[in-house]
């Protein structure tokens, strides 16, 4: 079975970035992984024009598992307790990725 992979991008203002990173370790990434699952990668930039963005990957079996664990996310009293004392990107980009055929992730 083939999967989605989305990839979402959050830019952080300099000051704010390491900031997200600490509570998202110690909370964040713990009730996103309950509640959608699959996450495939954690990545900050280091070089490139990108600076100070962090990216990551989460696998869903399709469109409705991807919906329904999204909603399922801010119906979460501990996310959403969370969101609220995090910083806020400033920017945010998100795609949804289909394997090719021959990708290790499929």
């Amino acid at each position: 079975m083939m999967m989605i992979v989305e990839e979402r991008n959050y830019a952080f203002a300099p000051t704010d970035l390491p900031g997200f990173l600490k509570i998202y370790e110690e909370e964040g990434v713990h009730i996103a992984t309950r509640v959608l699952g699959n996450l495939l990668g954690y990545f900050r930039t280091e070089v490139g024009p990108d600076l100070n963005e962090v990216v990551h990957l989460w696998g869903f079996k399709d469109l409705n598992d991807r919906a329904l664990r999204r909603a399922a996310l801010w119906q979460d009293a501990e996310w959403l307790d969370f969101a609220v004392r995090c910083p806020s990107p400033i920017r945010q980009r998100n795609r949804l990725l289909m394997p090719t055929a021959w990708s290790p992730i499929r």
